[in-house]
């Protein structure tokens, strides 16, 4: 399909933009590590939350929900939603640690809480692990994802959609290597109001058409069931939504959103949302940026999407995984972008697909600088030559962005399956969750702690899979208990950190928990009930709100008035929570 003229000058208009403001924080980049990969600690909580939506919002993100839609209706999204209470334990939790922990990554944070061999080869394995091989691994699936959009709008040649991919990327290496973490984050509030209002447009666009009838006759055309917003519990009762059984159901609400590490969804934060929090100003900073990227992750952005999966089932019904033998989710997950292609006029074309383009780059951009953060940092600066002028780290950083950039598109034509990328990542991380959450507030975790809750999910995985052949949530299961057997036993057989780096530790961050040791005498230990009245309150406000504008949508007003009364009470618990803590003042 061709684009006319004014779509595509709408999209080099996108693009210009994205390039001027790489071009204006250059100068700004290029004083010190710091100034490239924090921006000086210096951002606003608000571009800074918005920067962290705007990463999570990548390509393949509208069509993976379009497939979870088409397979089990509105409830398939618990698959994700299942993540939220991780993300507010992060919020209340975490977020100021994190910024109070004065460090440049997410990595260097290992040789302020742990001391020794041990720390340092930890801190060297997990800048290649997550630096390298995991960053080139999630530029590579989201690279899928866009090489799938492009050949379902215009129906190219996979070569031609690699010389276009090749394009964006070398595009997003330039603008994050001359601008460090100011251009991207700021480019990722641009691209974000872009991306976000493209979803919008559509998903009216869309409900409207002839075949839909608008929300209301959306939902009469539709089962029911597909209108459910909660899964059904103890296996399959013929019904088209989410039917999972009991210990699936305990994997994704009980156990997944503590114990697996996973990009974004770090229990503890980590990787970008880690680099956002210490970005910003102020501890009090770090914590509202993070809760307005939980409550924009989870409330905002999924609506538009879902209205438009469930439209495509009446559009496009021969696509229909639920009534048609032999097509999948993954086939209906394209519908999104037939949508676009069919229904969109001239300029909005241009914008949606300027969206997308959006959505691909601020991911994009993300994973490239923080990649760079680690390798130039933690491996680089710290064990290879450590006695560079910040000037000199600052190139070492930019020429890292460009190598990342090209070894991320080499993976890309290796790669043939997003799902088996996810369920690898989801898996291999399973049950380290758990120390990283534990560090903080226990003294006695140490290093050996977190190296073995790093290896032992990778034997784990290796005999559920090929040992006894279990699939999820089994092997998930198996995982978990092995890994947090193992890290338990390691730390009661190995001696704890030195009372010097616990001490060292202590005084820097402040943390709450098990550290009576070291705190002294005339310190009152603060107490958590404040921050759990916080984080369960953050998870039912923001669950509600995502409810609440389902029933709004779909003129279920008692239902409506139910989740807006448990909106108010939470929100009111929310408050009384944040005035007892620090974070408050």
């Amino acid at each position: 399909m061709e684009l006319h003229f004014v779509d595509w000058l709408i999209i080099a208009g996108f693009l210009i933009i994205s390039l001027l403001i790489g071009l204006y924080f250059r100068k700004r980049a290029s004083k010190s590590l710091v100034s490239f990969f924090l921006g000086d600690r210096d951002m606003p909580w608000l571009i800074a939350g918005i920067s962290m939506v705007a990463t999570t919002f990548a390509a393949d993100t509208p069509l993976a929900v379009t497939e979870l839609v088409g397979q089990n209706g509105i409830s398939g999204n618990w698959l994700w939603w299942s993540f939220l209470a991780g993300g507010m334990l992060t919020t209340f939790f975490f977020a100021k640690l994190w910024r109070r922990a004065g460090v440049l990554t997410e990595i260097e944070l290992i040789e302020l809480r742990y001391g020794g061999v041990p720390a340092k080869i930890l801190r060297a394995f997990k800048s290649v692990y997550l630096g390298l091989f995991m960053n080139i691994m999630i530029i590579g699936w989201v690279n899928l994802a866009m090489i799938s959009i492009l050949q379902a709008f215009f129906g190219l040649e996979l070569s031609t959609v690699y010389w276009i991919l090749g394009g964006a990327m070398i595009f997003a290496a330039i603008y994050t290597s001359l601008s460090g973490i100011w251009g991207v984050a700021v480019t990722d509030v641009v691209q974000f109001c872009v991306a976000i209002t493209g979803t919008i447009i559509l998903s009216v666009i869309v409900v409207n058409q002839p075949e839909v009838g608008g929300l209301t006759g959306l939902r009469t055309s539709l089962p029911d069931s597909l209108f459910s917003f909660f899964p059904t519990i103890g296996g399959d009762d013929g019904l088209q939504s989410l039917s999972i059984g009991v210990g699936s159901f305990l994997a994704y609400l009980g156990v997944q959103w503590w114990a697996s590490w996973y990009p974004g969804q770090e229990p503890g934060g980590g990787g970008y949302v880690a680099q956002r929090m210490m970005s910003t100003r102020t501890e009090k900073g770090a914590v509202y940026a993070t809760l307005l990227f939980q409550v924009a992750h989870y409330c905002l952005r999924p609506w538009p999407w879902i209205l438009v999966a469930l439209s495509c089932l009446l559009i496009y019904p021969e696509m229909n995984p639920m009534t048609n033998e032999g097509v999948t989710a993954a086939e209906f997950g394209k519908t999104y972008v037939w949508a676009m292609r069919d229904f969109l006029p001239i300029g909005l074309k241009g914008l949606l697909l300027a969206s997308f383009l959006a959505a691909y780059l601020s991911t994009i951009s993300t994973q490239l600088n923080w990649g760079a953060g680690y390798l130039v940092n933690d491996l680089y600066k710290r064990f290879i030559n450590p006695n560079l002028s910040e000037k000199g780290y600052v190139g070492a950083s930019r020429i890292t962005t460009v190598i990342l950039m090209a070894l991320g598109l080499a993976v890309t034509t290796q790669m043939t399956s997003i799902s088996g990328v996810w369920s690898f990542i989801m898996e291999c991380g399973a049950g380290l969750g758990l120390v990283l959450i534990l560090r903080w507030y226990w003294w006695r975790i140490n290093a050996w702690s977190e190296i073995s809750a790093t290896v032992a999910p990778f034997v784990a995985f290796t005999v559920s899979r090929y040992g006894f052949g279990w699939e999820f949530p089994n092997s998930f299961f198996f995982t978990v208990g092995f890994t947090t057997i193992t890290w338990i036993i390691v730390t009661l057989l190995t001696s704890p950190e030195s009372n010097a780096v616990l001490t060292r530790f202590y005084n820097q961050v402040k943390p709450d928990g098990n550290w009576a040791p070291f705190r002294s005498e005339d310190e009152t230990k603060t107490s958590l009930f404040p921050l759990f009245t916080c984080w369960i309150s953050a998870v039912v406000l923001a669950y509600s709100i995502l409810f609440l504008t389902g029933k709004i949508l779909f003129s279920e007003w008692n239902s409506a008035l139910v989740y807006g009364a448990v909106c108010g009470v939470s929100a009111i618990a929310l408050i009384w929570g944040l005035k007892r803590t620090s974070i408050w003042r």
